[in-house]
């Protein structure tokens, strides 16, 4: 009893606290003169402290910071001032706290340890503000590909220069293996329309320091939001280089018609004690148990408490600089059901405020408990509360594969029954739909998307096992050229279905981490992609290619609303265990073919389906993809009979 009190008692202490509502946090810059404020309104003194170099040495200046509006400090420095870093260190109940950057820092030195008084804005490569955002006519169009920067180009035969860097992911005309293309030239070739990558941000787990330990992480453990990552960069002791470079491949990217999608993780920091968030304002921004202790929905050790107002604050304007200094095109939120979803709706706000095509989607769960009461969270469940923002489909992906954690189980694609349903529910986008029978449902037992664009499909991504190890595991005694069935089958489905499809780079030539389902802390050579793959697989590789061109040709697997979902596509009924039929009809979307029938075989074994009658032109089969036609198919009758070879799929059209 006396723990809920104190509890209470604290949360009223947070929601007294004054709030800042103003543009102007963190380092500031008119006519090049330099001005921090910093929230930090429970402290006595704040004092503001600067240094020659990013870690070590001593302070050569230090000022006391001047208590302001809504909380915070703020002071102006001199035009030409002593240090080239700074920090600043909190005086709370008579304790001075450790030494800090700001919540707000956008440049650092080695590590993050000190912010660096440098103005972004006046760091960017020539021609940038005549940078422009690919063209996009609407979310249903996107198609996203994962990548870790370092995977990209770490092999040694990438023929990449820049390994493991941002501007490696800028390089052109690389080529690998038997001459494959390989890096940007790669992703340009597999048609993809926007880039996820994996944190960016500056995260610390990875010594910036010590790269010449090759130390490896996805980069979830985020250190400052709002800074690029140093261990990217050609010189993490330089604040410069990591923001040049990082627009450096942004450019590139827009020039070669890739939008970029960052990853973001505004759930939880790396480590909550020794946080600027803890050393200025002890307690405001981690949400509590009822014991005083943190809570952990992020399986990290804390969690954010976005519901506050300046927490909600400080992400929504990271999520708007991110968007407008370095033209990010979109962004992918990490566990996304931690946050709320007011911060969710305002971070929308924001950036509609930028671009209206600025595409943000994330994770509808979280990884453990937390005292935020569900309705509130920016849950898969509460998406249909959200305007414009996705979620990760997992009904299709295990529906299709199998399970994510019971590794062992097989899916839809290696001919578990059971899963058909599961499977349609992600054909239709998480919408609802009259032909569906939602208590089959894997997990959701109600549609959860308002739009196609709001649910992202995909089998696979940096989590768990990747695509060709999850089949390999799930399958045993299976050939090679079963598992590349199954493989296709599973990527087939995605790519046909109603949404935004979703693929981690590498997928597209059977990329395999031997056997890690998670791997974000091993070496380069369990996650670098193996170009010599793609040369060992061309047709696999040539089947994606033209799998994507196919959909990026057809409107019809992109209708942009639920009601011409179901207006277009109907699902034939009367079909055998573990396959699939729907029609998309009367020239969905506008597309030029009339008539389009999508056809799944999920059997180790042939099956045969019933269409209704008609000519046919056979445009996909198995691995093979002919928009002008691989063959004909004619039934007279009222229904066409249809052998579908095993682990495969068949698309047939009338114009």
């Amino acid at each position: 009893m006396l723990t809920t009190c104190r509890t209470a008692r604290l949360t009223d202490i947070y929601s007294d606290l004054p709030t800042y509502d103003g543009p102007d946090l963190g380092l500031t810059f008119v006519r090049g003169q330099a001005r921090l404020r910093v929230w930090a309104p429970t402290a006595e003194k704040l004092q503001l402290k600067l240094y020659t170099e990013g870690t070590g040495g001593t302070p050569v200046a230090e000022y006391a910071m001047q208590k302001s509006t809504g909380g915070t400090w703020v002071y102006t420095l001199p035009a030409q001032p002593p240090g080239r870093f700074y920090v600043v260190q909190a005086t709370i109940k008579g304790k001075q706290l450790a030494e800090v950057p700001d919540p707000y820092v956008h440049a650092v030195g080695v590590n993050g340890e000190r912010g660096a008084l440098l103005d972004p804005a006046m760091v960017s490569p020539t021609e940038w503000d005549d940078d422009r955002r690919p063209r996009l006519r609407q979310a249903t169009d996107i198609v996203i590909g994962e990548l870790h920067v370092r995977d990209l180009s770490m092999q040694p035969q990438s023929g990449i220069q820049q390994k493991g860097k941002f501007l490696g992911l800028a390089e052109l005309g690389t080529r690998g293996p038997g001459g494959v293309k390989t890096g940007l030239d790669h992703l340009s070739e597999l048609g993809i329309t926007h880039l996820h990558l994996l944190p960016t941000n500056d995260f610390a787990s990875v010594d910036e320091s010590r790269l010449q330990e090759n130390r490896y992480n996805w980069g979830y453990d985020p250190l400052h939001y709002t800074v690029p990552e140093g261990s990217y960069s050609s010189d993490p002791t330089d604040p410069a280089a990591r923001i040049l470079e990082m627009k450096q491949m942004v450019q590139k990217l827009h020039r070669r018609g890739l939008r970029l999608v960052l990853d973001v993780v505004y759930n939880h920091t790396a480590n909550a004690a020794r946080s600027s968030f803890e050393q200025l304002v002890p307690g405001y921004y981690y949400r509590h148990n009822a014991d005083g202790s943190l809570s952990d929905a992020a399986a990290c050790g804390n969690e954010v408490a976005s519901e506050r107002p300046m927490v909600r604050k400080l992400i929504t304007e990271s999520v708007a600089y991110w968007a407008r200094e370095y033209h990010v095109d979109g962004f992918r939120f990490d566990l996304m059901g931690i946050l709320d979803i007011r911060t969710m709706r305002a971070v929308r706000v924001a950036l509609d405020q930028i671009d209206h095509s600025i595409f943000v989607y994330g994770e509808g769960w979280t990884a453990g408990a937390s005292p935020l009461p569900e309705a509130e969270r920016a849950l898969k469940a509460n998406v249909l509360k959200l305007d414009r923002i996705a979620a990760f489909g997992d009904e299709l992906r295990d529906g299709v594969k199998g399970h994510f954690a019971r590794q062992a189980e097989p899916g839809f694609a290696s001919g578990q029954p059971g899963l058909e349903e599961s499977v349609k529910f992600g054909i239709v986008a998480a919408t609802q739909h009259p032909q569906l029978d939602y208590t089959k449902v894997n997990y959701s037992k109600a549609p959860w998307a308002n739009t196609p664009a709001q649910a992202i499909n995909y089998v696979a991504c940096h989590d768990d096992r990747v695509l060709w190890d999850k089949l390999t595991v799930a399958n045993p005694g299976a050939t090679e050229e079963e598992l590349i069935r199954m493989d296709l089958l599973s990527n087939t489905i995605v790519f046909t279905s109603q949404g935004v499809p979703f693929l981690p780079i590498g997928d597209e030539f059977l990329r395999t981490k031997g056997g890690s389902h998670n791997s974000y802390n091993l070496p380069d050579n369990v996650n670098q992609l193996d170009w010599a793959r793609k040369a060992q697989y061309p047709r696999v590789f040539e089947f994606y290619r033209q799998l994507i061109a196919l959909r990026r040709a057809h409107p019809a697997f992109r209708l942009p609303t639920r009601e011409l979902v179901q207006q277009h596509l109907e699902f034939l009924p009367d079909q055998p265990a573990t396959t699939i039929g729907y029609r998309l009809l009367n020239h969905a979307g506008g597309d030029e073919w009339g008539t389009i029938v999508v056809l799944f075989n999920g059997n180790r074994q042939p099956a045969t389906l019933t269409v209704p009658g008609g000519r046919y032109s056979v445009v996909l089969a198995g691995d093979q993809i002919n928009p002008q036609g691989i063959r004909k198919l004619e039934g007279t009758g009222a229904t066409l009979s249809v052998e579908v070879p095993a682990s495969s799929a068949m698309l047939l059209v009338q114009p």
